[in-house]
């Protein structure tokens, strides 16, 4: 069964970090892109970071430029999303989603986890 997993999401001080990791199982994920979105309530989904299967290629939306940053362990078959100086406006429910194809911000991603939430608040 083709699974994605989301972890350490949870509560967080403004100005404080988390890290995102997007396991996958049933597949490798070292051949697929993967990326990264969140959904905040009352919000479209927005597209937050991705990386190309080989992390050559990073993507990520500008109101996370410089705080956040993407990689990937293929050895560990998993991705991570670094997140730091989190606001407020971070908060949100964020997805990982893989796909042989390399999507950028798009939701196009055909497997998609269950989400991890993220509050940032004092």
């Amino acid at each position: 069964q083709l699974q994605l997993v989301e972890s350490g999401g949870g509560l967080v001080q403004p100005g404080g970090s988390l890290r995102l990791s997007c396991a996958a199982s049933g597949f490798t994920l070292g051949n697929s892109a993967v990326g990264w979105f969140r959904q905040a309530p009352g919000k479209e989904r927005e597209g937050v970071s991705c990386i190309s299967s080989s992390g050559s290629s990073t993507l990520y939306v500008d109101s996370v430029k410089g705080r956040f940053t993407i990689s990937r362990d293929n050895a560990k078959n998993t991705v991570y999303l670094q997140m730091n100086s989190l606001k407020p406006d971070d908060t949100a429910i964020y997805y990982c989603a893989a796909d042989r194809h390399y999507y950028g911000l798009r939701s196009r991603y055909t497997y998609w986890g269950q989400g991890t939430q993220v509050t940032v608040s004092s």
